[in-house]
C-alpha cells in the first residue's frame, strides 16, 4: 500500500486559495477514481475537488471553513503502490520542465499568501475569499466586519459568524457601535418585514444549494436591474366571436358587460393549474407551492 496526497487544484489565473465548505467523505471511506471528497469555494467560483486514485481516506488535512492555498495538500489517501506509481511515472515523463514551472508557480503563490497583504483588516484579521464575498454582496464594510466575533483559527470569521451576524440582528450589532460613538442623529428604525403566510394545504419545498444562489440573484436583479417584457401574438377570433354572440344575452342576465378581461384572467388560472410550479412564493431560503389558485387584477378608473 502507499499514500497518495491529494493537492487543492487551481481553479484559475487569479485565484490563490480556497475555502473548505464541505467534506464529502470521512476518514475511513472508500473513494473511487474520479468520485469527489471535498466541496470548495473561491471569491468566483464553488467547486468539487475529485481524487486522482481510488483507495481508503485516511486523513484530513483541513476543516471546514478552513482557507487553503493553491497546491497545498488537503487529504491523504491510501491506495495500491502501483496506481501511486503510474500517476507518478506519467507525471515525470509526460512533461517534467512544465511540471517544475507549476510547482515554483504554486510555491509563488504559497509564499505571496504567507505576506501580510492577506491579513486585510486593520487589526490585522485574516478573511477568506468566501467571507469577503459575502461581505461585498450584503454591502458590510471593512469597519463593520471588523467587529464581528470570529469563531475561527485565530479569531478568523467564518462563513457560519457572518451569515449568523446578517440573521440574528445586523441592526443590534451596528446600533451598538454607534452608541461608542456621538450620535449626531438618530436612524429611522427599519420596518419590520412581514412573516410570508402559509395557507393550510401548502407545500413547503427546502431549496437546494443553486436554487438559494438563483433565488438571490434573482431579487438583486429586481434591485438593481432593468425588467423587460415579452409579447407573444396569438389568435383569438374564435374569442371575439364567441364574445360578440353572448354579449348582450350575458348583459340581460347579470346586468354588466361581457369584456375580455375574465376571459383572459381564466387562461391565466388555467395556464397555473397546468404549471403549479408558477404558482409559488419564496421565503428566505423556502419554496411556498401553493395549494389554491388566488388571482388578483388591477383596473384603472
Amino acid at each position: 500500500m502507499a499514500k497518495f496526497e491529494l493537492k487543492l487544484p487551481k481553479m484559475g489565473e487569479s485565484v490563490a486559495e480556497a475555502t473548505i465548505t464541505a467534506w464529502l467523505k470521512e476518514v475511513g471511506d472508500t473513494i473511487e477514481l474520479d468520485e469527489a471528497i471535498v466541496e470548495i469555494a473561491t471569491d468566483k467560483v464553488d467547486s468539487e475537488v475529485p481524487s486522482e486514485v481510488a483507495g481508503t481516506l485516511i486523513e484530513k488535512k483541513y476543516n471546514v471553513d478552513d482557507v487553503v492555498a493553491v497546491g497545498e495538500t488537503i487529504a491523504i489517501i491510501e491506495t495500491d503502490a502501483d496506481a501511486v506509481g503510474e500517476i507518478t511515472e506519467t507525471a515525470a515523463t509526460g512533461a517534467p520542465k512544465e511540471v517544475a514551472k507549476i510547482e515554483k508557480q504554486v510555491a509563488s503563490v504559497a509564499e505571496s499568501i504567507q505576506q501580510p497583504i492577506a491579513k486585510n483588516g486593520q487589526s490585522g484579521r485574516f478573511y477568506s475569499p468566501l467571507v469577503r464575498n459575502i461581505a461585498k454582496t450584503e454591502g458590510i464594510s471593512m469597519e463593520e466586519l471588523e467587529a464581528i466575533p470570529g469563531s475561527g483559527k485565530e479569531g478568523r470569521v467564518t462563513k457560519k459568524d457572518i451569515l449568523a451576524y446578517l440573521e440574528n440582528g445586523r441592526q443590534q450589532q451596528q446600533t451598538t457601535q454607534q452608541t461608542e460613538k456621538a450620535v449626531i442623529s438618530a436612524p429611522k428604525p427599519e420596518k419590520p418585514k412581514a412573516p410570508l403566510k402559509v395557507n393550510q394545504g401548502d407545500e413547503i419545498i427546502e431549496m437546494s444549494r443553486m436554487g438559494k444562489m438563483i433565488a438571490k440573484h434573482m431579487i438583486d436583479s429586481v434591485q438593481t436591474s432593468a425588467h423587460v417584457q415579452s409579447f407573444v401574438e396569438v389568435d383569438v377570433t374564435n374569442i371575439v366571436k364567441w364574445r360578440n354572440k353572448v354579449k348582450d344575452a350575458f348583459f340581460k342576465r347579470e346586468g354588466e358587460k361581457l369584456t375580455f378581461t375574465p376571459i383572459f384572467m381564466e387562461a391565466v388560472a388555467k395556464a397555473l393549474k397546468d404549471y403549479p410550479m408558477m404558482n409559488i412564493s419564496v421565503d428566505g431560503d423556502k419554496i411556498i407551492k401553493r395549494k389554491n389558485i388566488n388571482l388578483g387584477m388591477a383596473a384603472a378608473l
